[in-house]
């Protein structure tokens, strides 16, 4: 029963949005086209490996070198529907929305926002040179004089509920919406996070291989006028 609820949720989301819009495919099922990579091993060593692959029409991150995967377009105010399952030991990962400058934290990873998909984490919010505010700030990342989006400082935002994923190797839906300066992420039905004040509201979207394989079969993106209840 708590499945057939999350699923009406799911589908739900289409007519709550407020518009008609066609969805767009980040991913096209075939290569990378519409993407770049952004791996710093890459960069002076010609045996590193890339490691955002197509397997049996899936996007894949192998994990490591640790990098991103960039769009080539920038995208403001939309639904971003992930499907995606840890393909071995589940570990770390991540969606980055509103992503702009490239190596703005640690030489690694772009100015922008993260949506966490780290294994019983998926849902926290981690501040990469773009912040933003949530309910209860100091309960969900501690005291304020530790808070900043650079190296050293309180970044991460903890969600609201860590029991909304699926065993490791399920598959999981994620939904990122953002809107101006509004960011809510759902998992699996649930709603996970919801943040306002985002210091950015627009740029491009990426996704991470930091350290586990994780596979995405679904990547669509829809226009929207207003965020889902």
């Amino acid at each position: 029963m708590k499945n057939i609820l999350r699923l009406t949720v799911i589908l739900m989301f289409a007519y709550l949005s407020g518009t008609n819009a066609q969805s767009i495919s980040l991913f096209n099922g075939e290569d990378l086209n519409g993407w770049h990579v952004d791996v710093p091993e890459m960069d002076d060593n010609p045996a590193a490996r890339n490691p955002f692959i197509v397997r049996d029409g899936m996007l894949v991150s192998l994990g490591t070198p640790g990098g991103h995967l960039i769009t080539d377009k920038i995208h403001k105010d939309y639904r971003l529907e992930v499907d995606y399952r840890f393909a071995g030991k589940p570990g770390n990962c991540g969606i980055l929305v509103h992503a702009s400058t490239p190596r703005a934290l640690y030489n690694m990873f772009p100015k922008s926002m993260e949506v966490q998909m780290m294994h019983n984490n998926a849902g926290d919010f981690w501040c990469i040179v773009e912040d933003i505010k949530v309910p209860d700030m100091e309960k969900r990342r501690g005291r304020p004089e530790e808070w900043g989006i650079t190296e050293g400082k309180k970044r991460r935002i903890r969600n609201l509920t860590e029991k909304s994923e699926h065993k490791p190797g399920e598959w999981n839906t994620m939904i990122i919406e953002c809107l101006d300066r509004e960011v809510k992420v759902w998992v699996n039905g649930d709603l996970v996070n919801h943040g306002y004040d985002c210091t950015a509201d627009e740029g491009q979207i990426a996704v991470q291989a930091e350290g586990s394989e994780v596979e995405f079969r679904k990547l669509e993106l829809t226009p929207i006028t207003s965020l889902s209840d």
